[in-house]
């Protein structure tokens, strides 16, 4: 198993420090940690893809500075994370829902942590924070969920998407999960992207940001069909010939015009670090986990579940400009029902942000959580 460093303190905002715990659920699990552990109530946060425990940086402090023990993981296949089996691509299914579940159910364990005030979970780190509510509600005690939608556990009689997949093959797209899912393809593409990993980064970061002329104007889709996907932006469904470096490419300006409009909120540091990380882990690990969700695998072992709710307090805070938002349609709707969450505190957008609303808007976000946390539970 690989002994990376942790990530040197001058690379990451003050106060926030970076270490190992060791024989979380096979892992050697690198977190970024804020706020003193001496009793307070602890925050969890988990990223999605292609994020890290990094991608929280800008709130982590904000967040212990009013009394708050913060943690975020790099999950299980990114930045410094590392597996005894070296991420094997063979073998998908480490990467599935409930393992992922498990790590973090290992880690709090490994860290000596019976209780958890809120899990925050962002993009596909929602899934496992609101199923980690959703199964262990004596250890979560809120959720907040993040730029992704959670419509509760799959009923046990789920249609196939394969139809709804070929459809779009018929009208020269694909879904952007679907070509995701060919791991070892997709990430050769983003790796050796022709305009270099950290201009990838940059231009992908951009392209669903609030700053796109693209993202300006959502509406809600009428339903999950061919027609209808092929309304949403190309990062999200894709030409059939096209890879995701290549979409990118042709959907953004140069690079001296998207450093002057991301410059308020992000900085070559932080697109060095993306990119750092991912040269040296690859996307792999990260793309393993869409693989457990089109193959179907996680589905059928989340129906164990099926027709069990939420119990704890939980709210939804995305980007107003997030079309992330209506990858399920009627999910956003949904999640607000007693079916889904019975104790739900409501859905906050971000005016100003897209699909990365954390690092687009940190300090709306940060109000956002104060006003949910203060509302939730024994205040802090």
């Amino acid at each position: 198993m690989s002994t990376l460093p942790p990530i040197d303190s001058t690379a990451l905002p003050a106060g926030i420090k970076s270490r190992f715990i060791d024989n979380v659920n096979g892992l050697r699990m690198h977190i970024l940690e804020a706020g003193n552990d001496d009793g307070r109530p602890l925050l969890l946060l988990l990223h999605g893809f292609p994020e890290l425990a990094y991608s929280w940086r800008k709130i982590m402090m904000p967040l212990a500075e009013q009394g708050y023990h913060v943690i975020a993981p790099d999950q299980r296949g990114y930045g410094r994370t590392t597996s005894s089996d070296n991420n094997n691509d063979d073998d998908f299914t480490s990467f599935s829902m409930l393992n992922s579940c498990q790590d973090i159910i290992t880690l709090l364990y490994r860290l000596g942590k019976t209780k958890v005030r809120s899990v925050m979970g962002h993009d596909l780190g929602l899934g496992i924070a609101a199923n980690l509510a959703l199964i262990r509600p004596d250890i979560f005690e809120s959720l907040i969920m993040m730029s992704a939608q959670y419509s509760g556990p799959p009923p046990l009689d789920t249609p196939s998407r394969t139809p709804v997949i070929d459809a779009l093959k018929h009208l020269g797209k694909k879904h952007y999960q679907w070509y995701f899912s060919s791991v070892k393809q997709a990430d050769s593409d983003m790796i050796n992207a022709k305009q270099g990993l950290k201009e990838f980064f940059r231009g992908y970061l951009y392209f669903k940001s609030a700053e796109h002329p693209k993202n300006k104007n959502i509406f809600e889709l009428k339903e999950w069909n061919a027609d209808e996907l092929c309304k949403l932006p190309g990062y999200y469904v894709m030409q059939l010939e096209s890879t995701m470096p290549e979409t990118v490419l042709s959907n953004v300006p140069d690079s001296i015009v998207l450093q002057r409009e991301m410059s308020a909120w992000v900085t070559e540091d932080d697109l060095q670090m993306y990119s750092d990380e991912y040269q040296r882990s690859s996307f792999r690990g990260g793309l393993q986990h869409y693989k457990c969700m089109t193959s179907g695998y996680d589905q059928n072992q989340l129906k164990v579940f099926s027709g069990m709710k939420i119990k704890c307090p939980a709210m939804f805070l995305s980007g107003a400009n997030d079309w992330g938002n209506q990858l399920e349609p009627g999910s956003m709707k949904k999640m607000g029902t007693k079916d889904v969450c019975e104790d739900w505190r409501g859905w906050e957008l971000i005016d100003g942000a897209g699909h990365w609303v954390q690092e687009e808007q940190p300090e709306k976000v940060i109000t956002a959580l104060f006003k949910f946390l203060d509302g939730v539970g024994t205040k802090r």
